[in-house]
This record gives C-alpha cells, sequence and structure tokens, in this order.
C-alpha cells in the first residue's frame, strides 16, 4: 500500500493574515514540501494541472522532473493530466522523457477536467469531454507500445509511421490511473486497459463514490486482468493534524471557513464526521483512513491534501511531520494485518518491469541511423519488431 500527498497548486490568501503569496513563493514552497514528503517517508508526491489562475501547475512534468533530481526514492505523480485538452503525442514524450529523469519513478492520473474555459483554450469542446478522454487514451497507450503508429480518429491530425520519442524506460511506459468523481465511462476505460481507478474521494460523503469503484473492480475481472479484488484503486483524501483534537479544528477552522470548495451551510464538523476530510489527533486520522478501507475493500494507494486554502508552508511541514511520524506507520501495520492474500500490491516500476522481463535484460532503445530528422531505413530502433499488435478491441 502506497501513502502520500498531493496539492492542486492553488494560491490562496492566507485568512488569518491576509497574506497571498507570490507564483514563485508558492512554487518554491510546494518544491519544499515535495521533498519533505520524502524527508518523513511518504511513498508518493502529487501535483495537478490547470492552466488558470489562482493555480501554478500548468506543466506538471517540468515540476516534478524538478522534484526527482531532489529526491530518490519517492514515486512522482500527477493528480490528474488533462486527457481532454493535452495532444496525446505530448502526453506520450512528456511524460515518457520525465520518466527517465525520474529512474521510473513516475506516474499519471489522467483526468477529463472541469474547468470549462480551458476546452476552449486549447482547441476543443467540453461536451466531447468523454468521447476526447477515450481516443485520446487509446493513441496514448498505443504511443508507449508501438514504435511505429498509424493512428486517424476526430481529435487531432492523423499519425503516419510516427515513433514517439523517448520509448519508455525499460521498456515499459509510466503506471497510468484514470481519476473521475462521476463517470462510470472512465471507470470502464480504466478496467478496459487493466489500468488504475483513482477517486478522488473528497468532499463528497463518506463512500459516495463506491458505487464507481464497484463498477470497475466488476469490469476489471470482466476484461480479464484478475479478479474484483486485484484490480487497482487509489483514493483521495483532505487531513489536517495536530497532536490534539482541539488544537486541530481551532487552528484549521480559519481556512474552512474562507475556502471556496466547501459548502458553508454546514460546519466544519459535520464535514469532519461525514466526508473524508480528517480533522484532529493522529489516532483520529487513522481511524477515520481505516473506515476507507471497510468501505471500498483493499486498496492500493492513499493520498491527501495537505496545504490547500492558504495554510503558510510552515503549517504544512508541521502537518507532514505528524503524518510521516504517527500516521502512516500505524496504517501500514493496520492495512497490512487486514489485507487478503488477493489483494494486488501497488503498482511500482520496478515490479512492472520484473513481470514483463523477468530476471531478464530490459529493453534499452537504440535509434537506427538517419539522415537529418529522416530515418535511413524502415524502422526506428535497431530492435524495432516490423509486426504491429492487432487493435484492440472497440471500448463499450
Amino acid at each position: 500500500m502506497q501513502f502520500g500527498i498531493f496539492s492542486v497548486s492553488d494560491i490562496t490568501a492566507d485568512p488569518t493574515t491576509g497574506h497571498t503569496p507570490s507564483e514563485a513563493e508558492r512554487i518554491q514552497a510546494m518544491v519544499r514540501i515535495a521533498v519533505k514528503a520524502e524527508e518523513v517517508g511518504l511513498d508518493v508526491f502529487g501535483i495537478g494541472e490547470h492552466h488558470n489562475p489562482p493555480f501554478f501547475s500548468s506543466s506538471p512534468t517540468t515540476f516534478l522532473a524538478h522534484v526527482a533530481a531532489l529526491t530518490r526514492r519517492i514515486t512522482l505523480s500527477t493528480a490528474v493530466t488533462l486527457a481532454t485538452t493535452t495532444d496525446p503525442v505530448r502526453i506520450a514524450e512528456e511524460y515518457a522523457l520525465a520518466q527517465h529523469l525520474a529512474g521510473g519513478r513516475l506516474d499519471l492520473t489522467l483526468g477529463r477536467g472541469n474547468t470549462v474555459p480551458v476546452y476552449e483554450w486549447f482547441g476543443q469542446d467540453i461536451r466531447q469531454g468523454g468521447a476526447l478522454a477515450i481516443e485520446n487514451y487509446d493513441l496514448l497507450h498505443r504511443l508507449w507500445r508501438e514504435d511505429v503508429v498509424d493512428w486517424e480518429g476526430s481529435s487531432r491530425p492523423r499519425l503516419r509511421g510516427f515513433t514517439s520519442t523517448p520509448r519508455p524506460l525499460d521498456g515499459v511506459p509510466p503506471f497510468v490511473w484514470h481519476g473521475s468523481i462521476r463517470s462510470p465511462q472512465i471507470a470502464e476505460q480504466a478496467a478496459f486497459y487493466g489500468n488504475g481507478f483513482f477517486a478522488n474521494n473528497i468532499l463528497a460523503p463518506n463512500g459516495h463514490f463506491l458505487p464507481l469503484v464497484n463498477h470497475y473492480r466488476q469490469r476489471f475481472a470482466h476484461y480479464g486482468h484478475g479478479t474484483p479484488e486485484q484490480a487497482i484503486v487509489g483514493l483521495g483524501g483532505q487531513a489536517f493534524i495536530a497532536r490534539r483534537s482541539q488544537d486541530a479544528f481551532a487552528a484549521f477552522r480559519p481556512y474552512f471557513e474562507k475556502a471556496p470548495v466547501y459548502d458553508h451551510s454546514r460546519p466544519l464538523e459535520w464535514y469532519a464526521e461525514r466526508t473524508p476530510l480528517s480533522v484532529g489527533s493522529p489516532q483520529q486520522v487513522i481511524d477515520q483512513t481505516m473506515t476507507f478501507r471497510e468501505t471500498f475493500g483493499d486498496y492500493q494507494r492513499q493520498l491527501w491534501v495537505m496545504d490547500s486554502s492558504g495554510l503558510p508552508l510552515p503549517a504544512v511541514l508541521e502537518q507532514l511531520e505528524l503524518l510521516g511520524a504517527e500516521v502512516v506507520p500505524v496504517l501500514r501495520r493496520e492495512m497490512a494485518a487486514r489485507r487478503s492474500p488477493g489483494a494486488a500490491p501497488a503498482p511500482t516500476h520496478r515490479a512492472r518491469v520484473r513481470d514483463r522481463f523477468g530476471d531478464g535484460p530490459t529493453r534499452q532503445a537504440r535509434p537506427n541511423p538517419n539522415r537529418g530528422d529522416n530515418l535511413a531505413g524502415a524502422l526506428p530502433y535497431q530492435d524495432s519488431d516490423t509486426a504491429r499488435p492487432a487493435d484492440l478491441p472497440v471500448l463499450a
């Protein structure tokens, strides 16, 4: 089981001081947070993708590649990569390069996005969001698995004899999670390909996303990837921790009361009791997280938001200390003690390479000679296979 944090990269005024950090301040603070996540023993750091104020993370690969150079162990991920408004060719190339720079410690969560104007900014129609998510991932999947791709669809110009570079590290693409808060179609897509499904389990009442997770598990088995309990599930949440419960509520309340994402007709105590917003002592956060397992079954990744709503950097770093020292070690033990022997482990690059190649050598892609920008021969790589995989069946 993997435990970590993710950020939506919001730049929000601190309601206790009125100070709004600059973009430069917030970006550097987020680097500190990512490095601290590794220092306290967390497994994953993730960041979202946004193209509008008050967010800064317009280029997650740039940010994660920088963090990769400052860390050695932690898995770096996206909280969302916009599969609808980002060209899948760019996703294939940028994330493969970042995967190399991170030594395999990189995966991504694909999502449709819910900001209406962003579709128009990138030449798309939000009414086609579902179709874009399906078609774009179909192309991305092939670009990472076939050296030469012929493709034609409705979302971008056709490709003829196209090779995405660099090829994935060791011949194994970054692991893909499909994230959704409302769409069975995305859960179906994750199941069809045998990828992970990430339910961003925040704001809504506890258990709200169980039907989506159950649909994904059942269809994962239907498509022959394993049993329902072997499906790969991730959950999001939010936490604010203090050593004493009353201190946690007192410290977090001004941030909660100003944060625009909450329905302020309900008090903080209601959210803490009835949603995956965990506020309180380390034991309270442990207890609430264990209820996620009771609701959703064994799962592979738990991420929390801990830096939003204007929380200053020192408070976030203190949260991470408590999370890493007093919450996650207990959760690891408790989750492991209850885990079914049939549940799948969390996906890692090393394990996926072993699954594909065993103890043998991995793929090391070596290009054939070229003339300028054009290949001199028919195949782009010395080990390219002239046979191309059969077309995948149509996704229902």
